[in-house]
């Protein structure tokens, strides 16, 4: 039986990423990239689609874990009747070859423990050869070797089925395991198996909290914004700087049923707004390297921007399922790759320019390349904004004129026009300025329904869509505007138990527009959008209680999912979700601008990006 999805835990080497969960069983890990195929795959299946577990032997689930503070090292205690042994769980930032660290160490009394590796290449199907040298156990399939080394008084034995090791960790004692993952055709012994697990540590370590210093955030949720940062850092693929939006696939928005989908690649939406979410928080080198990552990956077809690519730029990232892997709590299918690549979105360009305008506002270099960037995206705007969309929420259905798309738009030539300000480019100008406003007009006429007193989700619709929450911090309108007022309590209707959908299904008036089979539970960031809208609107005290009860209900070492299941109180969908974790950081950020709330007795705290893109830039000429 699967565990919950909340139960488990990240580690990662910012070139892919594992997950953990309580009983100390790691069953997820792609390799060597975060795309890669799954060499463990019980998060998805069974024990027999691949998993490494190290706990005491008999064990369960353990009795207590953290992050060590400051670091995406984790901790793990079993407090049992022998004794009490601590599992410290981490992989250093990538150097040659990708390395999980098990650093297994007595506490009291004298614990027995076991460790027992099965890998299983290729997404959890194909079991490898497996031989032992001297030192090593190595399991080869194709393309894919994994190493195991033990330092310390464990005896690794080698089975055709899976490497195990039983050994007793007296108080005061460690033992180390690595495993690290080589090409099949290199022979030789990875060095990162002689490197000792103390040096690994301390150098893991040091890199963590190094990078944590740099966290402009002095708020009171401190513990929150940075475990929400290291997060987000973790799910930038180094060598490239893009982002994936979560390390995992197919964790199902409802069980049981097929909203399963890919999440390892890198959504232009989810990209843009956490580069954005980083430049707030100080951290200017991730955006420079996410920029020239996007000049790549859209070189040669900037007209027709994708919405989701490749880690590298890739365009092709064809969806196939996996009819082996039962899926997570029966979940199916299970799906690789992501057919959204072949969706028209027309969002992605205003979060591609406001990412590009926050940059060179927060003093990143700007590329030349970058002005050509900006006028091609908009000659193509001009073209094709009228046009339908699958919009924000990539719907399977048929194309819309979802409203979401349109203000985008108009961020779009918005932006454009105060880079081009910025930077003493006059470029089509007149144009831009002429789209902005048609936009505006058609957004406040075929947008807004008067019956609701509210924006809807598209044109001739009546259906809420929270995405209208947004409309503040865009600029669009401002946040005392009265359709603003009125749309944030329209969102009402969205809610259950405190938790927002990003909208309904099913229901009296309800347009069901996704295409797509049974329903799913409310969306996090959804609900940190209203906790933002309501700040905006004059309502802290209520912003700060939604902001706090989405707090409540991270996992117990602060990660976030896609959805809440309210009912279940459990999360639901890929996880760690960098969208949830984005909108957390951001929703910190506002609540400091409260006026008399907890950024202080005045609401003096930093103003944010967003807070200036709407408010502290005159409007371009």
């Amino acid at each position: 039986m699967n565990e919950n999805i909340e139960d488990y835990a990240l580690i990662g080497d910012l070139e892919t990423a594992a997950l953990l969960g309580r009983d100390g069983s790691i069953d997820w890990l792609c390799l060597p990239r975060f795309d890669s195929p799954a060499c463990f795959a019980a998060l998805l299946g069974t024990g027999e689609n691949g998993f490494w577990r190290v706990s005491p032997t008999g064990a369960g689930a353990c009795t207590r874990r953290a992050y060590r503070s400051g670091t995406l090292v984790l901790d793990t205690v079993w407090d049992t009747p022998s004794g009490t042994v601590r599992v410290t769980d981490f992989m250093p930032p990538r150097a040659e070859n990708p390395c999980i660290v098990r650093l297994v160490e007595g506490l009291s009394g004298a614990v027995s423990m076991r460790s027992e590796l099965k890998p299983r290449f290729h997404q959890g199907r194909i079991v490898p050869w497996v031989r032992a040298s001297e030192r090593f156990v190595v399991a080869t399939a194709g393309p894919d070797s994994t190493w195991l080394g033990a330092d310390g008084p464990a005896e690794l034995t080698g089975g055709p089925d899976s490497t195990t090791a039983d050994f007793i960790v007296p108080a005061g004692r460690r033992v180390a395991l690595h495993l690290v993952w080589s090409p099949s055709h290199l022979l030789d012994a990875p060095a990162a198996l002689r490197i000792p697990a103390a040096r690994l540590l301390q150098e893991t370590q040091d890199f963590w909290r190094r990078w944590v210093a740099r966290c402009r955030y002095e708020g009171p949720w401190r513990e929150a914004v940075t475990r929400s940062l290291i997060t987000l850092k973790a799910l930038i693929y180094a060598p490239t700087g893009s982002v994936v939006a979560a390390p995992t696939t197919s964790l199902p928005e409802q069980l049981g049923g097929e909203r399963n989908w890919d999440y390892r690649h890198c959504w232009l939406r989810d990209s843009t707004l956490a580069l954005s979410c980083l430049l707030r928080s100080g951290y200017r080198e991730e955006a420079t390297a996410w920029l020239d990552w996007l000049l790549r990956a859209t070189a040669g077809g900037l007209s027709g921007l994708q919405s989701v690519y490749g880690l590298g730029g890739e365009r092709l990232l064809p969806e196939t399922e996996a009819p082996w892997l039962p899926g997570y709590e029966g979940s199916r299918p299970v799906r690789f790759g992501n057919a959204a690549v072949e969706q028209y979105q027309l969002d992605v360009y205003g979060e591609v320019l406001d990412t590009l305008y926050r940059a060179l506002r927060a003093g990143v270099t700007m590329q030349p390349r970058m002005w050509s960037l900006v006028r091609v995206l908009m000659g193509h705007l001009l073209v094709h904004w009228r046009d339908p969309d699958q919009g924000l929420w990539e719907v399977r259905g048929p194309r819309r004129h979802f409203v979401h798309s349109k203000v985008m738009s108009w961020v779009a030539a918005d932006r454009a026009l105060r880079i081009g300000r910025m930077l003493g480019r006059n470029g089509t100008s007149g144009q831009w300025r002429a789209m902005k406003d048609t936009v505006h007009r058609e957004v406040c006429r075929e947008g807004w329904d008067g019956g609701r007193g509210s924006f809807v989700q598209a044109y001739g619709g009546t259906a809420l869509d929270a995405s209208a929450l947004l409309i503040p911090g865009l600029g669009f309108l401002p946040a005392d505007d009265g359709r603003v007022r009125g749309t944030v309590r329209a969102m009402r209707a969205l809610d259950q138990d405190g938790f927002l959908y990003r909208y309904r299904h099913t229901g009296p008036g309800a347009d069901r527009v996704d295409g797509m089979q049974g329903s799913e539970c409310p969306f996090v960031a959804c609900s940190l959008w209203y906790a933002d809208a309501l700040a905006a609107t004059g309502d802290p005290g209520e912003a700060q209680q939604v902001f706090e009860r989405v707090l409540g209900v991270r996992n117990d070492v602060g990660l976030l999912s896609e959805q809440w299941d309210p009912a279940g109180r459990r999360q639901l969908g890929n996880t760690p979700h960098a969208f949830s974790h984005i909108s957390l950081v951001e929703t910190a950020f506002a609540m400091q601008r409260v006026p008399n709330g907890p950024g202080g007795p005045d609401g003096d705290a930093q103003p944010s990006l967003r807070t200036a893109v709407s408010s502290s830039i005159p409007e371009s000429p």
